[in-house]
């Protein structure tokens, strides 16, 4: 049994997260802002995050094994946790994004083509900035990749504690609790007739099953040591047509394209620039990955379903 601290957790593949380890006969401990309670028999902290006079003070005595941080968006964030933590953790995971390797928003390698590793946005040497607006919710939402590469430099560099980040791919299923509505605008989409605006050459990318998601951070906090960034993506690269196709499959009903002007936005995962990763790294550490074509369809079922089911 281990002690672990879920910081979030009260939401999709976070919620399915503590439900596991719990499960599992870990000693839990969920810290959020209240909102949501956690399950029964898991201890629960109610703090804002950002207030690190609080946090430290209803952290107490308490020492963790684990840390999993779900909801750390900025370096400001990060350097907070950092020091709350320090000499109460032994090990920290904080959940990251396949945005890191955007390279809409930063100056990143051209990737040619191939999923990119770990290195193309490395932790340690990446700038940090924490005189940027960060509290500001407009530029925080802009400016989403570049919080969490800075927040991923401060945690490495800040010491006091192990620290590993798992760079999830795009994140789907879950029915009713895909909070993104990304997939249901597909679903939604297709089964009415309705347009889905597309690049002229739209490029694949990488997604990963929410309760995948929630295996491997269970993993990377109980089941394994390492350290640094790892990606997290189930296998094959699908495109924006490919997923369309898996919804027309269910609904009977053939995709309507539209290609979106120069400039325009497009349907979500619609990319016009290469935006894959390669999970090379998790598997060598002994992760196995599912494939996107095992579990989409499933996971569009839900998506159909709850895009059905009346609203109260």
């Amino acid at each position: 049994m281990q002690r672990i601290c879920v910081i979030g957790g009260s939401r999709y593949f976070g919620k399915l997260l503590v439900e596991r380890l719990q499960a599992d006969g870990h000693q839990v401990t969920v810290i959020n802002r209240g909102s949501t309670p956690p399950p029964a028999g898991v201890e629960h902290l109610v703090v804002d995050r950002n207030d690190e006079a609080a946090l430290v003070a209803v952290l107490g005595a308490r020492t963790f094994d684990v840390v999993v941080d779900q909801v750390c968006y900025t370096p400001v964030q990060a350097a907070i946790a950092a020091r709350a933590f320090a000499g109460r953790a032994r090990r920290y995971v904080m959940t990251s994004t396949i945005e890191v390797y955007d390279p809409a928003g930063a100056a990143l390698p051209d990737p040619a083509g191939a999923p990119v590793p770990e290195e193309n946005v490395d932790p340690g040497a990446w700038p940090v900035a924490m005189d940027l607006p960060w509290q500001d919710e407009a530029y925080l939402e802009a400016h989403y990749a570049e919080g969490k590469r800075q927040a991923e430099a401060v945690f490495t560099r800040a010491g006091g504690f192990a620290f590993a980040s798992v760079r999830s791919a795009h994140v789907l299923g879950g029915g009713g609790r895909e909070f993104t509505g990304r997939l249901a605008h597909y679903t939604e989409r297709v089964a009415h007739g309705e347009e889905i605006t597309v690049h002229a050459r739209a490029l694949p990318t990488v997604f990963i099953h929410y309760a995948e998601l929630a295996d491997l951070l269970r993993w990377a906090a109980t089941g394994s040591d390492f350290t640094g960034p790892l990606n997290a993506c189930s296998d094959d690269l699908l495109d924006v047509r490919d997923l369309a196709a898996t919804v027309a499959a269910q609904t009977g009903r053939e995709p309507v394209y539209r290609t979106a002007a120069a400039g325009e936005t497009a349907s979500p995962f619609s990319f016009d620039r290469h935006y894959a990763m390669s999970n090379a790294r998790a598997k060598e550490l002994g992760f196995a990955f599912s494939r996107t074509a095992d579990w989409l369809p499933g996971a569009v079922a839900e998506a159909l379903v709850a895009s059905a089911a009346p609203t109260t």
